[in-house]
């Protein structure tokens, strides 16, 4: 049986690649996800993947100095360059063809963004990791994804994250959280849910493209969902 999606753009937080500190590397969560990834890419998904930089640095309003908002953006980009290249080399060792495309110039690190050679790239087999957010400061990693997404002609953009999906309020503090199973784009802007920075949304709200956010702590999630079951939370029109 085909799996329901042919073409996706998996987003995660760079502070999921710090494991329980959110902090650096930890391996064995870097390994756990490669290995989810390896999972879908064995049935034929074509994939593609944008990492945040946070594990490494939070944004300039996170340090105790004065520092100009594109000067930290700029930093944040170069977090995500180091946890794409540790993603690849995880990825590379599980026996995978794993390349970079970087929205920064990094030219010793993989090449600069390009729409047909990132597709090619994924129709041969490799999987391809999205470096350096759009290149652009006061742009996140989440608007860098849809970006992305709908360069790649992804058929969704799965967010993976800590939580099973989208609630109505902190799940983590409130024990009479809801979780939504369905949402429109619509109703997370009107709603201010804390899915995605609003722009992201607008984007996959403006170009119909569908957007899942699931657990990727729950090692069976990310497959069941490519395999078309309920998973997660998903939002559309």
């Amino acid at each position: 049986m085909k799996p329901k999606y042919q073409r996706v753009l998996l987003k995660l937080s760079g502070e999921y690649l710090g494991g329980e500190g959110g902090r650096g590397f930890d391996f064995a969560t870097v390994t756990s996800l490669t290995r989810q990834i390896c999972e879908i890419h064995d049935l034929g998904v074509q994939i593609g993947i944008v990492l945040g930089g946070g594990n490494f640095f939070r944004g300039a309003s996170s340090v105790p100095i004065k520092m100009d908002r594109v000067a930290g953006d700029q930093i944040g980009m170069l977090a995500t360059v180091m946890n794409s290249l540790c993603l690849r080399e995880s990825l590379i060792d599980q026996g995978k063809k794993a390349q970079i495309m970087t929205g920064l110039a990094v030219p010793q690190v993989g090449e600069p963004f390009n729409k047909k050679k990132a597709v090619a790239l994924m129709e041969q087999g490799d999987i391809l990791i999205c470096a350096g957010g759009t290149g652009n400061p006061y742009f996140s990693t989440d608007t860098a994804a849809v970006l992305r997404g709908l360069e790649i002609d992804a058929d969704v953009v799965i967010k993976g994250t800590k939580v099973d999906g989208v609630y109505d309020k902190d799940p983590m503090r409130f024990k009479d959280a809801q979780k939504y199973d369905e949402l429109s784009y619509t109703t997370i802007l009107e709603k201010d849910l804390k899915v995605m920075d609003a722009p992201a949304i607008a984007m996959c709200r403006d170009n119909n493209l569908p957007l899942s956010i699931l657990s990727i702590s729950q090692p069976t999630d990310l497959l069941d969902f490519i395999n078309g079951k309920k998973v997660g939370t998903l939002v559309s029109q």
